[in-house]
């Protein structure tokens, strides 16, 4: 068995770190850990991942194996196959409703211009930087402006001379909506629970209404669900 590890998440005072077990190109199973440090955020996640792969397997709810992730030495944010519809919180029966792009992204352009002078990166090192994070080099092809305002946040959290081959990438959110498909799965949970539990957490009724750091926070959530489950 192999096990790999990445950062999915770097705030302040908090990282998120990933990890997964492998064998013979197959996902036996993945668990996030939160801590102050990415050392300790691994850490638990390799026992969460330990205690996980400890339990019976669950035959109704076959999963099936993800694309391997990067390491955290590389630390790349390969896009995520989805995982099959579970019968919780299908994203067929959420409403989707993102914010319009503004018409003038000058004043968050500029921001991050001065934000990439802050950490002494030139063209080289962001153009590193954006091919690990959204697939290309050029900031020229983000076409979204969630995309953008997501890189300059990633950005402002970054301390000067960071190298931009293993700094915390931005959020993705197709990947945290697949890890909490996946989770639900496991979990068992039919819509009404899943729902009931959303709303308790966070006052909402959909996924789709959170924004990405209260997604990776739903997922946090789950993953002590599913610690916390008597075995089956």
């Amino acid at each position: 068995m192999e096990l790999k590890a990445r950062l999915v998440h770097a705030d302040a005072g908090a990282r998120v770190v990933e990890v997964s077990a492998w064998s013979e190109g197959h996902c036996l199973g993945r668990a996030l850990g939160e801590a102050s440090n990415a050392e300790a955020a691994e850490d638990r996640a390799l026992e969460r991942l330990q205690r996980r792969l400890g339990r019976p397997a669950r035959a109704a709810s076959p999963v099936a194996p993800a694309p391997l992730p990067a390491p955290v030495a590389a630390i790349a944010e390969a896009p995520i196959e989805p995982e099959p519809p579970t019968p919780a919180l299908t994203r067929s029966s959420e409403p989707s409703e993102p914010p319009a792009d503004p018409d003038d992204w000058s004043d968050a352009l500029a921001e991050l211009d001065l934000e990439l002078r802050r950490i002494g990166w030139g063209r080289e090192q962001e153009e590193a930087y954006l091919q690990r994070a959204f697939g290309h080099p050029s900031r020229s092809r983000l076409t979204a402006f969630k995309d953008l305002n997501a890189y300059l946040k990633a950005v402002k959290l970054l301390q000067p001379g960071t190298d931009p081959h293993s700094a915390a990438v931005p959020l993705q959110r197709s990947d945290l909506l697949s890890q909490s498909d996946l989770l639900l799965q496991q979990l068992g949970w039919d819509a009404s629970r899943g729902r009931g539990f959303l709303e308790h957490h966070f006052q909402l009724a959909s996924r789709q209404q959170l924004n990405d750091e209260q997604l990776l926070r739903f997922n946090l959530l789950l993953e002590g669900e599913l610690i916390a489950a008597p075995l089956s």
